[in-house]
């Protein structure tokens, strides 16, 4: 039987991979204020909710994914998702190994800690919510306690914090699929789930500085509940089964994200200062308007592809 699929999940997605170009984009113009992008360690921005938000997004989908390819083969249900998620890893090492060759190093990259975290996620999908919920805060606390002893420069040193740092963003994706698992259970009951991670995560902030680069405990817990707070939004705002632009980008994330990097290359490459990093402001318009133009063309001719 085919699933039917919920294009709030994709609308959002879409925003999210709509938000990452953008973003990705004024990371590298000089004259673009901090505050609209990620903070250098300590600190907590608008660029800073993007990743933690897709990952939440994945976590929506990660549940009734794994069952209904368990429910038809249990074998094939995890090889698929450990290909899937080493795939990730794979792509992610060759975009590295790219930029070592162009001199622009990353480090380790957002598609290998989603990889990783996808590995992990998948030893306890089929556990009960309630120890999902257990498992991902006690992995947090556990990650916090050894990147404050002993890792902290090592993730401080690392993009995206790392083969270590992935840890806690397994953390967050394994608590997403708990928190997903809640709001197929009914409205009321995520209500009152969105309360305790607002509750909870307000907490460790007195406790944990905030930051994207350490991957720490409550950076993952206040993102989570943000985006919890978001996808609530949206469910009440965005109703209609109809697809549009933002369902367009959501159901080719993969593929946008690598398209955008080839895009971003023709502006980020070329050693021309007042063609990129000190654009003016209409040049830097009329750039990310052929950006998201020329992305969404993809995105739709991909979905016409695929219907």
């Amino acid at each position: 039987m085919k699933r039917t699929r919920d294009l709030s999940i994709d609308r959002l997605r879409g925003a999210l991979v709509m938000l990452m170009v953008i973003g990705d984009y004024i990371a590298g113009i000089n004259w673009i204020p901090d505050y609209l992008k990620h903070a250098p360690d300590i600190g907590f921005t608008i660029a800073d909710t993007v990743a933690p938000a897709f990952v939440f997004v994945i976590g929506l989908n990660y549940g009734p994914s794994f069952k209904h390819r368990f429910s038809e083969n249990s074998a094939l249900a995890y090889r698929y998702f450990t290909q899937r998620y080493l795939s990730l890893i794979g792509i992610g090492a060759i975009i590295t190994a790219g930029a070592d060759l162009a001199d622009r190093p990353t480090g380790w990259g957002v598609l290998e800690s989603l990889g990783v975290a996808g590995l992990i996620t998948l030893t306890m999908i089929r556990l009960p919510t309630w120890s999902r919920f257990v498992i991902g805060l006690a992995m947090l606390g556990l990650y916090q306690y050894f990147l404050d002893t002993a890792m902290l420069e090592n993730v401080l040193t690392t993009g995206h914090g790392g083969f270590f740092g992935a840890i806690s963003w397994s953390a967050l994706l394994v608590l997403s699929t708990a928190v997903a698992d809640i709001w197929r259970k009914g409205m009321k009951q995520y209500l009152v789930c969105n309360a305790a991670l607002i509750a909870v995560a307000a907490y460790s902030i007195l406790i944990v500085p905030v930051s994207k680069n350490r991957v720490s405990l409550s950076y993952i817990l206040i993102t989570l509940a943000l985006s919890s707070f978001v996808f609530l939004i949206v469910r009440a705002l965005a109703k209609s089964q109809k697809v549009g632009l933002f369902v367009w980008w959501g159901q080719h994330a993969l593929g946008l994200y690598l398209t955008h990097l080839l895009v971003l290359s023709l502006f980020g490459l070329p050693p021309i200062t007042w063609w990129y990093s000190e654009a003016h402001p209409l040049l830097m318009l009329v750039q990310i308007v052929f950006i998201l133009g020329f992305m969404s063309f993809v995105a739709r001719w991909l979905n016409k592809r695929k219907a």
